[in-house]
């Protein structure tokens, strides 16, 4: 699924509303830094291995749903990796990275179960896009509505103020929905009372704190109750969203 960040960049989801998660293997560490900050960029999850039995290694526990995958690491090919990757993941998407540009290595590489393959030097803008394209087809993410925010297995729709968990409806009264657009809108980041009070009741903070404590109260009894909680306080700080565990 894709939605629209608070930047304005089309952010890639899973169906459950979990950013995409995709694993880069290469030994450059600069490189490797680089990419993994502009795919963060994107919203999504980065992990990265430095050779071949890292990478084994982390898309066991990791399970990404796309590999940025360099041809040449220390320990091993990264066809070899390729052919290991598949016998337990064998849908996963994966883009090759390599620095040779014969004919030969890029059929190779396609021929191995590679899905596409870039030459480096490269840009992260085209990386980024081949990424998109290879994990719209592989069918992690869906089209939904841009209007739709998702934490977890939360979702809020903007347009129709429809709100569920886990595919249950769940029903707000007007300011409620706008106390929890405000914390999706901002998933893991603090919010202060002060914040919320500005954004969702428009007034300045002076003395009216209990009326925020009192309204996340609510928004628990409603989005928390019986599941793992998602709405938590951070004592002198604020409230922040975040998915259950």
């Amino acid at each position: 699924m894709t939605a629209t960040t608070p930047q304005g960049r089309t952010e890639l989801l899973r169906p459950d509303g979990s950013p995409v998660r995709v694993l880069v293997v290469d030994d450059e560490t600069a490189l490797s830094e680089l990419l993994s900050m502009a795919l963060r960029y994107e919203g999504w999850e980065v992990r990265s291995a430095g050779d071949g039995a890292g990478a084994l290694r982390s898309a066991r526990d990791f399970r990404p749903d796309a590999v940025v995958l360099d041809v040449m690491l220390p320990d091993m090919d990264g066809l070899a990796v390729l052919g290991r990757l598949r016998r337990d993941m064998p849908e996963v998407p994966v883009l090759f990275l390599t620095a040779r540009d014969a004919v030969e290595d890029r059929i190779a590489g396609l021929t191995a179960g590679g899905d596409d393959y870039v030459t480096k030097p490269f840009s992260l803008e085209e990386v980024v896009a081949r990424l998109r394209g290879l994990i719209r087809r592989s069918g992690t993410a869906a089209v939904r509505s841009a209007s739709l925010l998702a934490v977890g297995d939360l979702t809020l729709d903007e347009d129709s103020h429809e709100v569920c968990r886990a595919g249950d409806a769940i029903h707000l009264t007007a300011t409620e929905f706008e106390l929890l657009r405000y914390l999706m809108r901002n998933p893991r980041r603090v919010l202060s009372k002060a914040q919320i009070l500005d954004r969702v009741w428009s007034y300045d903070f002076g003395g009216q704190a209990n009326v925020v404590e009192l309204y996340v109260s609510y928004l628990r009894k409603k989005i928390d109750a019986g599941r793992p909680p998602m709405i938590h306080t951070r004592r002198g700080a604020g409230y922040l969203i975040k998915p259950g565990e």
